[in-house]
């Protein structure tokens, strides 16, 4: 395949067969985008996109908690992450929504007027902060927040910004129709767990969702990302985790920000990028550590390495009312 994907082929959605192919046709249905890039690019690993689509659709797509609300955390969290991509994509589905003004007043960069839609877009930007939820609506709020520091990094790592063909996405009026023709899926109500048969992995819940489908498909997604270690050498892999875990889990790197330097081995440096910068992926770093035999299957979980021990070093921040969560 051609079009957005920058470093793998993936075969066409219209050959796929099992989980992946129930996959496609879930998210057809519940997200109403059919063959969706940000998934498409995961199919070279099965427990990879059952677990990232789990996850999304448990979080942001099912549930009591507001779905306007779900997707300003969602749109916080790619700001900060410089996903263009992805900021782009929840400004639609804001529009589909039905909160024109608001989807592009966050597109912009600018404050909602409102102070409860404001706090939302805050805390997706920085969870180390007071969540601005109530209690029980945690496994969706955090989940959809995780869900998309996990999905940036793929989207930044192996797509283009580009969300639609030739970047029409940079007009309003392309936006605004686009979430119009996805209003009647965005306004369904979805049974939740529906996604958990598919899962190829497991693991264990985190706290902040000990129980239901969302704990569930994190937990999966956990164990499927954590298998792109074996890529690694035990040493570099080490590296990788320290240098996350040295983090501060908001600060974004700088374009110009000297990486540490043991990351001018190949395989440890496009781990670490995926992590902290993967808007600074180019192609060099792609082909310095894809030699045979690594193949599409190995370079979305060498991504999705980096990404989930991003996730973990930003969900050791969250904060309940009650205090810490973890």
């Amino acid at each position: 395949m051609t079009g957005p994907f920058r470093y793998t082929s993936p075969e066409p959605p219209q050959s796929a067969t099992g989980e992946v192919a129930d996959v496609y046709t879930q998210l057809a249905a519940d997200f109403g985008i059919r063959n969706a890039s940000t998934f498409v690019v995961l199919s070279a690993s099965p427990p990879l996109l059952t677990a990232t689509w789990a996850l999304m659709r448990e979080s942001l797509l099912a549930g009591r908690a507001s779905r306007t609300g779900k997707e300003l955390v969602a749109a916080g969290v790619s700001l900060a992450n410089r996903c263009p991509f992805c900021a782009t994509a929840h400004a639609v589905l804001l529009h589909a929504t039905g909160d024109h003004r608001l989807a592009e007043t966050v597109l912009r960069g600018d404050e909602p007027e409102d102070p409860g839609e404001r706090g939302l877009l805050a805390w997706g930007k920085d969870m180390s902060g007071p969540p601005p939820f109530p209690a029980h609506e945690t496994d969706e709020y955090v989940g959809t927040a995780l869900a998309f520091h996990f999905i940036n990094r793929v989207v930044s790592s192996l797509l283009s910004e580009q969300m639609l063909p030739g970047g029409v996405e940079k007009y309003r009026l392309v936006r605004s129709t686009a979430g119009r023709s996805l209003a009647a899926t965005v306004r369904r109500d979805l049974t939740p767990g529906t996604s958990l048969p598919l899962l190829g992995t497991a693991g264990e819940p985190p706290a902040w969702a000990a129980e239901g489908p969302v704990g569930t498909a994190y937990g999966a997604l956990r164990t499927a990302a954590h298998q792109g270690a074996g890529l690694l050498s035990t040493r570099d892999a080490a590296f990788v985790r320290e240098s996350v875990a040295g983090w501060d889990g908001v600060t974004p790197l700088p374009l110009s920000a000297p990486l540490p330097e043991r990351a001018d081995r190949p395989g440890a440096r496009l781990a670490l990028l995926a992590a902290r910068a993967p808007y600074r992926i180019t192609d060099e770093d792609v082909a310095a550590w894809r030699v045979p035999p690594s193949t599409d299957h190995c370079l979305v979980h060498l991504v999705a390495f980096g990404a989930i021990l991003a996730v973990e070093r930003v969900e050791a921040l969250l904060r309940t009312p009650a205090g810490e969560l973890s």
